[in-house]
């Protein structure tokens, strides 16, 4: 049984990580279900044919999905926040009682309070729990002071007792896994289950590139893409100041592709500042989707000063396995900043300086894109290929459901 929040039909973020994680395991004979709740994200507004119920019962792709209410703020505020995780981590909690014992939980943080649900579930059903680790939520919390800090230091009480009573904590990535070894766990229990690539990417091509450009005219256009959620955490602002210093430049288009919390401020903020050379695109379709990152002459993955080192968002790994150079403005010693370090395929400018990012471009627009796209699909296979990552999952939860029953 998994308690995940977001998952499909929502292909962002943690949504997208669940579904393929549960989809996995379910072609790979095991009996998969799933407590989340009606598809939100990144609009944060749920979705047609979803709203109005408390619960609904459905199955996709050999998963049985328990979908449970939640509150869903818009406009997102910190208190309403805390509302909806809130609101899921109950509903959830009765949807899992009323789904019957399973032989393994895997629970999927954020929420943190989840961790309450798995305790209880877990001595009641006499199970072991595996916490899976998106972002470490305290520490997010903390450095963009979204919380009181009482609230903080009750964040980071919950998160150790949760890392104490699973018998597996799993996790992203090297740097995210050093920050729970530093809170005291054993490193024999803390084990990295990165993004997987979605190798039907390594196929985009001019075919998909061309009809983008038709459809949305822009036919001679140098494309600068961000793709995925508009929250305060990515910092946005600098791509619309990076934007007003080639706005007289008629060979450029930054395109702001997705939806989320901070998306409305931006996209005021472009107004007022009259940026011309920038459009805003609602999330996409699979198809447009292929096209988008096709065409991109250079993706950007954007986060504010304050964010973490260890946060690492899942479109980097879609834009190196489509070939796509990418420019990162964030943490000079962040888990983003490594990969793309490693990978040779774009470039790492200082996080809020529009100035910099301007500059980044710039180069990529008058580099080798071929080049660049080859090292990127390179990094892509060597690190993020999908049999080796799912597979290490798969063995990591059977050992821990093994273990249970000695």
């Amino acid at each position: 049984m998994i308690l995940s929040i977001n998952y499909w039909p929502e292909s962002t973020g943690i949504g997208a990580f669940t579904t393929y994680r549960a989809e996995y395991l379910a072609n790979h004979g095991h009996i998969v279900c799933v407590c989340t709740t009606f598809p939100y994200y990144p609009g944060w507004k749920v979705l047609e044919g979803y709203r109005g119920k408390l619960a609904i019962n459905e199955e996709h792709c050999k998963v049985k999905i328990l979908r449970s209410y939640a509150y869903i703020p818009n406009p997102v505020k910190t208190i309403k926040r805390v509302l909806h995780e809130g609101s899921y981590v109950a509903s959830s909690f009765l949807s899992a009682l009323l789904g019957g014992r399973p032989d393994l939980l895997l629970v999927v943080s954020p929420p943190l309070g989840l961790a309450l649900s798995a305790i209880v579930l877990s001595k009641l059903w006499k199970i072991p729990f595996v916490f899976d680790v998106e972002d470490i939520q305290p520490d997010s919390a903390g450095d963009l002071n979204m919380l009181p800090k009482y609230i903080v230091n009750y964040l980071y009480k919950l998160e150790r007792v949760a890392y104490m009573k699973a018998s597996m904590v799993t996790t992203l990535t090297s740097g995210m896994r050093n920050k729970i070894l530093s809170k005291g766990i054993s490193e024999d229990k803390v084990e990295i289950i990165e993004p997987r690539m979605d190798e039907s990417l390594l196929s985009v091509g001019p075919q998909d590139e061309m009809q983008f450009r038709e459809k949305y005219g822009l036919k001679k256009k140098f494309i600068v893409v961000h793709s995925g959620n508009m929250g305060v955490k990515q910092g946005l602002d600098v791509v619309a100041d990076a934007a007003m210093l080639s706005r007289f430049d008629d060979s450029i288009v930054y395109l702001l592709v997705g939806d989320g919390a901070d998306r409305d401020r931006v996209f005021r903020r472009v107004i007022e500042l009259k940026v011309s050379n920038v459009r805003f695109l609602p999330l996409l379709g699979e198809e447009d989707y292929r096209g988008l990152l096709s065409a991109s002459g250079v993706c950007l993955v954007t986060q504010k000063r304050a964010v973490s080192e260890i946060a690492f968002p899942s479109k980097i790994v879609s834009y190196f396995s489509a070939g796509c150079p990418v420019i990162a403005s964030v943490n000079a010693n962040s888990e983003v900043a490594r990969a793309v370090q490693e990978s040779g395929a774009g470039f790492v400018v200082e996080a809020e300086n529009g100035s910099a990012l301007h500059d980044a471009v710039m180069k990529i627009k008058i580099s080798n894109r071929n080049e660049l796209s080859k090292m990127a699909r390179s990094y892509a296979c060597r690190r993020w290929a999908a049999q080796r990552v799912l597979g290490h999952m798969e063995k990591c939860l059977m050992r821990v459901a093994a273990s249970s029953k000695r």
